[in-house]
């Protein structure tokens, strides 16, 4: 039976990230963000998880030993995550977060 390939990206995405980096879009919901860029916090609770979906997703962290260790998560899965520190990366006016898969708490099924 012929292995089944998944892409590590999703075809509009225009951005490849790197080692065990994973970038996701966020659903709407959460904070908000005024059009001149202020995040206005949700404050119904403590820091709660996000949620989003995979677009694309590097090719792996490199052990030592130089073997790449492959990736828990694919483009197209929606995911929660913890929210990073950094903003979230603009691309062709869409909002994406760049993240490290181990911020990546749960896949949605």
């Amino acid at each position: 039976m012929a292995k089944k390939t998944v892409p590590a990206k999703s075809p509009a995405f225009k951005a490849e990230p790197l080692s065990d980096r994973v970038v996701v879009q966020p659903m709407p919901g959460g904070d908000k963000i005024s059009a001149g860029g202020i995040i206005i916090p949700d404050t119904g609770a403590k820091e709660k998880p996000e949620k989003g979906t995979v677009v694309a997703v590097g090719p792996g962290r490199l052990t030592d030993d130089g073997k790449r260790v492959p990736m828990s998560v694919k483009a197209g899965q929606k995911v929660m995550f913890k929210k990073p520190w950094e903003e979230p990366v603009k691309l062709d006016g869409e909002e994406y977060y760049v993240l490290s898969e181990s911020d990546i708490t749960l896949i949605l099924k």
